[in-house]
């Protein structure tokens, strides 16, 4: 295993009217990680300064984990109380997999510096918002179910090897413009290095900060994520915590955000997600109606690699998430055209029945630590599927499926799921 580092510190922000450039020192190795934004306004204001200097505190993460040093230093950048309280949620949590993985506890992480800051109060337009958009289920449900008279606007981040293909094709359905960030890591972070620590950051966390610079630039008064009900539940709990590969999605990463960015500059702006009390399976039988999007969606992880060369340019078939969306999918949309766009058929695959039976929570794990549903609402999907007879030639669902209990039902996951945060004026 990698030695833990002394020191992580937090040296310099640069931000000019399209771009922010953070810089970091791990142990007296330098990183530098740039973002340029493509957008209809300035980030060189009072807001978009404070904004910055947030998602410079969180991004450093990315930087921080190859060694996971003792001491994080804040230096003389601004952290006030819900800041912190951010950071130190997302050392322990947001890192959560990534230390289960490695073996570390990052509960003995000292904090450092920070000095208490000013506040900006931008004008901004209620019924306006950006929406991050990913290409998948998720995000094309968001942005077609929004009320008609919210003026909204796309979200999307790239890496700096270039943009997603399938991701691009589902953003031209919308017929919506997009703001744009292009995200370029540090090239000795992306490095196969057995001398540092590797693992799961929270991404989505990160991606949150970029679409609240980028809407305050343009004058938005919010920003729509599309983050379910299940994202909150953990994949395990170890040692007395719980580690959720979708921390950064969760309820709790949400409202820690929410608070941070109201912190620096009030509680206007409204950070939330339009599917926070939505199941999956909600999720699913709203797509499968948009048949517009069905040809162009994916949520195969290996058609977003950072590098172009290795990103596939269909669906693999085999990965916990391929599984997931055809589990989640089979319920609502025809065999036939299910098998059509996916380009295969994860679910009569003799050999990912282990992997089905872990998603309905019948494996080894409580869930893969991955961004699928909760084994509940997986289970539920699974009995639904094994009663329909096109899916009667494949005896492994019936009989995966006659393992579960029979609550909850369809219907139960089809109902609003625990509480949310949206505005009225996003209710749909």
């Amino acid at each position: 295993m990698p030695k833990r580092a002394d020191l992580f510190s937090y040296r310099e922000l640069e931000i000019s009217a399209d771009r922010m450039i953070g810089h970091y020192e791990l142990d007296g190795r330098r990183f530098r990680e740039e973002i340029i934004f493509s957008l209809d306004g300035s980030l060189d204001t009072a807001a978009g300064r404070l904004l910055a200097e947030l998602w410079f505190l969180l991004a450093g993460l990315s930087y921080y984990k190859a060694g996971a040093a003792y001491v994080i230093d804040f230096g003389d950048h601004q952290v006030g109380p819900a800041a912190r309280a951010l950071m130190e949620a997302a050392v322990v949590d947001g890192l959560g997999e990534f230390a289960f993985r490695n073996q570390l506890d990052l509960r003995d992480v000292l904090y450092t510096g920070g000095t208490s800051g000013s506040h900006a109060h931008p004008h901004l337009d209620p019924t306006k918002v950006l929406t991050p958009f990913g290409g998948g289920i998720d995000s094309i449900v968001t942005v077609e179910s929004l009320p008609a008279n919210i003026g909204q606007r796309l979200f999307v981040v790239s890496p700096a090897s270039g943009s997603f293909a399938p991701l691009e094709a589902a953003a031209a359905v919308t017929g919506r413009g997009v703001a744009r960030a292009t995200r370029q890591l540090d090239p000795e972070i992306l490095k196969k290095d057995e001398k540092v620590f590797n693992g799961h950051v929270p991404v989505t966390a990160m991606v949150t900060l970029l679409a609240v610079i980028a809407a305050v630039a343009e004058g938005c008064g919010g920003v729509v994520m599309s983050n379910e009900h299940s994202a909150s539940i953990p994949n395990v709990v170890h040692e007395g915590g719980s580690v959720n590969h979708q921390w950064s999605k969760s309820d709790v990463a949400e409202l820690l955000i929410a608070d941070a960015v109201a912190e620096r500059i009030g509680a206007e702006f409204i950070v939330a997600s339009a599917l926070r009390d939505r199941s999956e399976l909600w999720v699913a039988q709203r797509f499968a109606a948009l048949g517009q999007y069905h040809e162009s969606f994916r949520s195969c992880n290996k058609a977003f690699a950072q590098e172009v060369s290795n990103r596939a340019s269909h669906w693999c078939g085999v990965c916990d998430k391929c599984l997931f969306i055809a589990l989640v999918l089979a319920p609502f949309i025809e065999r036939s055209s299910l098998r059509e766009f996916l380009g295969c058929e994860p679910l009569s695959d003799p050999q990912l029945v282990g992997s089905l039976r872990t998603l309905v929570g019948l494996g080894h794990e409580k869930k893969p630590f991955e961004c699928v549903g909760d084994p509940d609402e997986c289970g539920v999907a699974l009995r639904e599927v094994a009663t329909m007879s096109e899916w009667s030639d494949v005896p492994a669902l019936a009989e995966i499926a006659h393992q579960l209990p029979r609550h909850p039902t369809l219907d139960d996951a089809l109902t609003t799921q625990g509480a949310s945060r949206v505005p009225a004026t996003w209710i749909f």
